[in-house]
């Protein structure tokens, strides 16, 4: 167990993070993610408030799906959260932030802080509709980015068909005090527990950005690769003129995949080095791939390294060998 944003965690569980990773890969995992917040938003103007704090556009969608986007800091457009949105009925949302951002995704939007109301269980992998299904059907046919109130082991629980591991899968919010009755259900149906760890390099294998490290302070959506969140139709969102002015002069940095040789892992903040020995970027998130068998690492590196060029990268000195290369690292079956 370790602390994470305010939370304690699981790290691991007995079998491992190379085990719970493969589960995920080849199986099903289920994840406790119940430190990522939840703000009920609704109300009459609830569309409204939503629309205009979120780079994405909430019109595309409706009552019944999901959908990713951002909250931007207005004086430079980068990314303070990234967040899913569930919409639940005309009138009714759910904002989910990152653990420690809650707060100030509150401060923003308002609403209320249920977070301490329920607890979030993720089942992923390619078989995790199967595994669910022997719990709740009707859970299980929750469709991708759809959202739905289900009755799951007799009490009613939201489901998304949403996760963080780039493979298939849904996300439970049920009453906390029945979180554990699941949790036990699924474990007996075939699930696989699984850790941050795990969830760490699966995220990382599929290219998926983690808040502090992909995105934050200073680090736009054009940088991180994410231009796809931003509804440039919309007349107005936080940070849209000072996105528009990095738009015109193109990023001065971009979001970069490298693979790299062995199993010595390049860690946030490595220097990368060109061919000719010149600073072009610094990692992100770097950590050994179960699946691919050797490391790899994001990198905001300059927009002029192209895929296919060879890189090095400093860690304590030591010059690991890489090459910049295409995502996700790993793409779901």
């Amino acid at each position: 167990m370790v602390p994470f944003g305010g939370w304690e965690m699981p790290l691991s569980y007995p079998t491992g993070t190379l085990v719970e990773h493969a589960a995920c890969r080849t199986g099903t995992a289920v994840f406790d993610v119940s430190h990522l917040g939840t703000v009920r938003v609704d109300g009459p103007d609830a569309f409204d408030v939503l629309q205009r704090a979120f780079t994405n556009d909430l019109s595309k969608i409706a009552p019944g799906r999901a959908q990713y986007t951002h909250l931007l800091d207005d004086s430079d457009g980068s990314v303070s959260d990234d967040i899913i949105v569930w919409w639940i009925s005309d009138e009714t949302f759910d904002v989910m932030p990152n653990a420690s951002n809650t707060g100030g995704v509150r401060s923003v939007i308002g609403g209320s802080d249920t977070t301490s109301t329920r607890a979030v269980l993720a089942i992923q992998g390619p078989t995790a509709r199967d595994t669910v299904a022997r719990v709740s059907p009707d859970a299980a046919a929750v469709g991708r980015f759809k959202v739905a109130q289900v009755d799951v082991v007799g009490v009613s629980c939201m489901v998304a068909g949403t996760g963080y591991t780039g493979e298939d899968g849904i996300e439970i919010a049920i009453p906390a005090e029945e979180s554990e009755k699941l949790l036990k259900l699924l474990l007996h149906a075939g699930a696989t527990p699984a850790g941050l760890g795990a969830r760490d390099t699966l995220r990382l294998e599929a290219a998926l950005p983690l808040h502090g490290h992909e995105l934050g302070a200073g680090i736009t959506p054009l940088q991180a690769g994410l231009e796809w969140v931003v509804a440039w139709n919309k007349p107005n969102f936080f940070g849209r003129d000072a996105l528009i002015r990095e738009k015109s002069t193109g990023p001065l940095r971009e979001l970069r995949g490298i693979s790299i040789e062995g199993r010595r892992p390049a860690r946030d903040g490595t220097v990368v080095l060109s061919q000719e020995g010149s600073a072009v970027g610094h990692v992100t998130s770097g950590n050994f791939s179960p699946t691919l068998g050797h490391c790899i690492a994001l990198a905001l590196c300059s927009p002029t390294l192209s895929i296919g060029e060879h890189v090095s990268l400093d860690v304590r000195g030591s010059a690991l060998r890489g090459r910049v290369c295409r995502l996700p690292f790993v793409k779901k079956k």
